[in-house]
């Protein structure tokens, strides 16, 4: 399947791509079903009420990642990336007095979030950690219609049907269907990518842009990528912004502004240590993911518990480094955007299925290539720097505390994006040749996460999840 930048760069909603945004997604696909008259079970009457249970990571974590509200807000008709976060709070306490949805489209229908929203936890479904089964019921309380989905990552939704298709994908077919679909460069790994570049004499960024091209206007597609550009910084300025205590009951104070008040104020001064710049470099990272925990809206990049890596250091490019231009900033969307693809083609970007070495591993690395993009990289400087950041975080746990996504996620996004600076620079002072290759890494991911214990992969049953402090 080929994934386009919009695929990967998606507006939305926090605090959770896979548990936020991938629940109200499939709760949106349910209605669409219903709509279109899907085949309803037999003997069923008059469409009359919907439930829905939760499994697996979405049981153990969701009610920290807001799975709940995002599955009633989804059953209201709203979708992440037209919800506008100030109107949540006020929606879902109407329909706990209500108990009564009517999306557009049908006329009144029972859901009562206490009775018929159930999270199970002694039950996971097969096919993936982040499992749900949608219903609809009839007057009398027959079902109607029953689909399980999967939230994948990254605010991907599979049916289970449309996942077993996946896992019997033909590598070779899927290839000749790209082509045959106008793709001009549909590159299953990174070495297939680096090949065609030589060959055709194209850098990643350009390679990108021609796929994308295929389907897209060209006015279109750059319009859209600068909507994620904008919308990734005005996530940035809106946490240097706020104030305040984050909500779930960690009382985790908001630091970002504070911390930016502080970098200005030494601006100018000769104050500032060298080691300054990664200062700045994590508060853009720790403003996005502050906004994030706060249920505002975020770009996933390549998921929203990654959200803060790759716009942190899309902005240090912008304001700090020398030469930044327009172009830099579309070379580094494209090329990050290539990365993204295929981790997630080849590997994972699902904490639930993968760890946090799959969201923030997989933005580190993503803003490594990026940022190396568009400092002047060649292509194999790209993939080497891709490469580091992705390897430094091998077997990186995700073990959200109190299933929120503030400690450790808020601080570990600072931490990538620094990491992602690093990699790009180390990889700028070489050749491109290095030992490693990226898609070797890749598959070192997904086998660490296959073979990651169920409690360190975003079910908050282990690591700092379960070692909090006595007072």
């Amino acid at each position: 399947m080929f994934l386009s930048v919009f695929d990967i760069f998606k507006i939305g909603i926090g605090p959770s791509s896979s548990h936020t945004m991938g629940p109200m997604t499939a709760a949106g696909r349910f209605l669409d079903d219903l709509r279109r008259g899907r085949e309803k079970e037999p003997g069923a009457g008059t469409l009359a009420g919907l439930g829905a249970s939760l499994h697996g990571s979405l049981a153990f974590t969701g009610k920290g990642h807001a799975s709940d509200r995002a599955i009633c807000l989804g059953f209201m008709g709203f979708l992440p990336d037209t919800l506008d976060p100030d109107v949540v709070e006020g929606m879902i306490t109407d329909l706990k007095h209500s108990k009564t949805v009517t999306p557009e489209g049908f006329g009144p229908l029972s859901f009562d979030p206490a009775c018929d929203l159930h999270f199970d936890f002694e039950r996971a479904l097969p096919g993936h950690a982040n499992g749900m089964i949608l219903r609809a019921f009839d007057e009398a309380g027959n079902l109607y219609l029953e689909e399980t989905y999967y939230s994948i990552g990254g605010g991907f939704v599979v049916t289970a049907a449309e996942l077993d298709e996946m896992a019997r994908g033909d590598t070779a077919a899927l290839h000749d269907q790209k082509v045959a679909q106008g793709y001009h460069f549909p590159s299953g790994s990174a070495g297939e990518m680096l090949d065609m570049g030589r060959a055709a004499g194209k850098t990643i960024a350009q390679m990108k842009e021609l796929n994308e091209l295929s389907h897209v206007p060209r006015t279109e597609m750059d319009r859209k990528l600068v909507c994620i550009r904008d919308a990734m910084f005005s996530c940035i300025d809106r946490g240097l912004a706020m104030e305040g205590e984050l909500p779930g009951g960690l009382h985790v104070k908001r630091r970002a502004k504070h911390i930016h008040d502080q970098l200005k104020a030494e601006q100018g001064q000769n104050l500032s240590q060298p080691h300054t710049i990664n200062d700045w470099i994590s508060v853009y990272a720790m403003a996005v993911n502050e906004e994030n925990a706060a249920g505002g809206r975020v770009v996933t990049s390549p998921t929203n518990g990654a959200a803060g890596v790759l716009p942190a250091v899309l902005r240090y490019y912008r304001d700090h480094c020398v030469g930044a231009t327009e172009a830099g900033q579309r070379d580094f969307l494209l090329t990050a955007a290539a990365i993204g693809g295929l981790i997630k083609h080849n590997a994972s970007i699902s904490g639930a299925e993968v760890g946090c070495q799959g969201e923030v591993g997989s933005a580190s690395a993503m803003a490594a290539a990026g940022l190396c993009a568009a400092l002047g990289g060649s292509n194999a400087q790209i993939e080497n720097a891709a490469e580091i950041a992705l390897e430094h975080h091998l077997g990186m746990t995700c073990d959200p505390v109190g299933g929120l996504v503030q400690v450790p996620c808020i601080e570990r996004n600072g931490l990538g994006a620094i990491k992602a600076v690093s990699a790009a620079s180390l990889a700028l002072r070489g050749d491109g040749s290095h030992f490693m290759p990226l898609d070797n890494c890749i598959e070192a991911m997904r086998q660490t996460g296959r073979d990651m214990d169920e409690k360190y992969k975003e079910t908050s049953l282990g690591g700092l999840a379960v070692n909090l402090p006595e007072c």
